[in-house]
């Protein structure tokens, strides 16, 4: 069906001008719902509320919710694209891609203007004559680099006025990690030297002061100086230890960001790797939120955007494993963010850039299943998720267990639902179910009626038990658990249509106060209610919509599996059957002899078949000879 906007919104679309500059899309409340930007306003914003946007769920979602639309208007893209990082910063707004931490990199800071330079750490970068260094992708990063410097460069700490004619040192002298200018131990010409070489280490151009240390060292040991020598040696290890940490990864000597996506349904993760004077000195990653929808081109274009908006440094080169859309606009912004320096955005396709892209690419791949996996062991998380999920369902209990049904069939063939269970919050494959559906065998499968036999017969399973209580042990376990005890939510991957099936099914067994219900609609991750055609729309940074997707794609998962088990074991059923002599008692024990394995069957010899109960030494012939 044809969306429709409102009588306000289509004056609004008819008089948008066709100049450059940000739109900012509102709900009913007033509140900044989606901030943007446009080469000509008026056609950017009505391609939200055309035909081409329906294949996007998350654009049809924020169009749903848009209730106003304001714009300014500005001279140019570059313009309208720094007052949309300004918006967005400022109100945050729901749809726009967001970084999930917005946090900024500490730096090391050497004070060059000054006459006695100092060594500090910042996590700001100011156009202050000071020479900044890194990013690091942590604070104690900094600390381990900067005690490994000072063994080698003993820098001043202190607040002293530098005169050189203090009557005494402080105690860093007496332990060798200061100069001492402050008594004139060295001038101010030998100590910005000093500093000069500590920052030529910190560039990765650490080969001069190498060979300098190597020469003294060599110097010193012929002289019988060993005290001198080994002092010496133990700074040659310590800038040895700082470059280790920095790998050369490229021939060009300038700085880079390599920059690499990951993304599984709507997580997505981006891994930046900071190349400095062609060295490797650091990696981040970073989660983004928001992005279901949104193209890979797109996704990398925004990161950019809301990264470099509060990011200290920008290098001198962006390295992408796509192109971006606007990437001319973001260059030349990105040029205005690094004081008019020209900035390129590179898409290799071979050499040294191609390869540590590969890098990131890997590690971002890498990182995204690590937080997948840190997710499924945090039991606190499965703690949160609960609670919240009992919140925004409002259940009469927190949903410990919980129960998901999916289909899956091919043009009505080999149907199979599947049941799978989560206990506080993590699956218990043991208590994993499929149904193969009996009653559905035309093709154009039904989906309502699948899932009402499933159901059906699950439900029924409990009632046996109810009727029964004494449990069916097999060894020490009891297996009749499962059907015995109901869950705390009863999961429908599906919408409306599903959801209504599954009510009347617990209506028939009674169970309509004791079993929750909900389905979870597949487009837009939509939770339904019974007699509620208002959805529930879990936040999108909720430890609760996290679970719900974990649940349903583990059913989807399994029903899957189950129809591909299924399917091929009908596969091996009818080409056995084709075989004159050979029916459906025959067909299955020559499966349960063989382990259901047609290959089994097939290279088996005429005596081996012959001994199956029920095939005689002729039809065993015939066996062989049909396959």
């Amino acid at each position: 069906m044809t969306f429709t906007p409102s009588e306000h919104i289509q004056t609004i679309l008819r008089n948008l001008p066709m100049k450059p500059g940000v739109y900012l899309m509102k709900d009913d409340q007033g509140t900044i719902i989606y901030v943007g930007k446009a080469k000509k306003l008026r056609n950017r914003v009505r391609s939200y509320f055309n035909a081409s946007a329906e294949d996007n769920p998350k654009t049809l979602r924020l169009r749903e919710n848009i209730r106003d639309i304001d714009f300014i208007v500005e001279e140019n893209e570059i313009k309208a694209l720094i007052l949309e990082e300004t918006l967005i910063k400022r109100h945050r707004p729901h749809y726009n891609i967001a970084l999930k931490d917005d946090k900024k990199y500490p730096y090391i800071k050497i004070n060059w203007n000054e006459p006695f330079p100092k060594v500090e750490t910042t996590r700001r970068i100011a156009n202050d004559g000071s020479r900044y260094f890194g990013p690091y992708v942590a604070m104690w990063a900094v600390q381990n680099t900067l005690q490994s410097l000072r063994k080698v460069f003993p820098y001043l700490t202190c607040d002293r006025v530098i005169t050189g004619n203090d009557p005494r040192p402080c105690l860093f002298y007496d332990i060798k990690l200061c100069v001492a200018p402050c008594i004139g131990a060295v001038n101010q010409e030998q100590y910005r030297a000093m500093i000069a070489e500590l920052m030529d280490v910190l560039g990765g151009k650490s080969e001069g002061v190498v060979a300098r240390l190597q020469l003294e060292m060599n110097a010193a040991a012929e002289n019988l100086n060993f005290e001198r020598a080994a002092a010496l040696r133990d700074q040659l290890r310590a800038i040895e230890y700082i470059t280790r940490q920095h790998k050369a990864v490229s021939s060009d000597f300038i700085d880079q960001d390599v920059i690499a996506l990951a993304r599984d349904k709507d997580e997505t993760v981006v891994q930046i790797l900071f190349v400095r004077n062609g060295k490797l000195i650091g990696s981040d990653a970073r989660s983004l939120e928001a992005t279901e929808g949104e193209t890979d081109a797109e996704v990398l274009g925004e990161f950019i955007k809301r990264f470099y908006s509060t990011s200290a440094e920008v290098p001198a080169e962006v390295v992408l494993p796509q192109n971006i859309e606007e990437a001319r606009i973001i260059q030349s912004w990105l040029k205005s963010r690094r004081s008019g320096e020209r900035v390129t955005i590179t898409v290799p396709k071979k050499g040294d850039k191609r390869q540590i892209l590969n890098v990131a690419e890997e590690n971002a791949k890498e990182t995204l299943h690590m937080l997948r996996a840190q997710w499924e062991a945090d039991s606190h998380k499965h703690e949160t998720a609960i609670k919240e999920l009992q919140t925004a369902l409002n259940l009469p209990n927190p949903p410990v267990r919980i129960e998901c049904y999916d289909i899956s069939t091919t043009q009505g063939t080999a149907i199979v639902a599947s049941r799978v269970m989560f206990v506080q919050g993590t699956p218990k494959k043991d208590e994993y179910r499929r149904f193969n559906i009996r009653t559905v065998t035309h093709a154009g499968s039904d989906d309502y009626q699948s899932m009402r036999e499933a159901l059906t017969r699950r439900f029924a399973r409990w009632k046996e038990a109810q009727e029964n209580p004494t449990p069916r042990l097999v060894g020490k376990e009891d297996k009749d658990e499962t059907w015995r005890l109901l869950p705390d939510l009863l999961m429908i991957d599906g919408g409306k249509g599903q959801l209504g099936v599954a009510v009347e099914v617990l209506r028939e067994f009674e169970l309509t106060d004791k079993v929750p219900v909900v389905s979870l609609a597949k487009q837009f991750e939509e939770i339904y209610l019974p007699h509620n055609p208002i959805p529930v729309i879990l936040p999108r940074r909720s430890d609760a919509l996290f679970l719900v997707q974990r649940v349903r794609d583990e059913a989807h998962r399994y029903a899957i599996t189950s129809h591909r088990a299924r399917r091929t074991k009908l596969g091996m059923a009818s080409q056995l059957e084709t075989i004159p002599g050979v029916g459906p008692t025959k067909r299955k024990a020559l499966l349960k002899a063989f382990g259901n394995s047609i290959d089994a069957i097939r290279q088996a010899s005429v005596e081996q078949l012959a001994a199956v109960p029920g095939i005689n030494r002729k039809l065993a012939e015939n066996i062989k000879e049909a396959l």
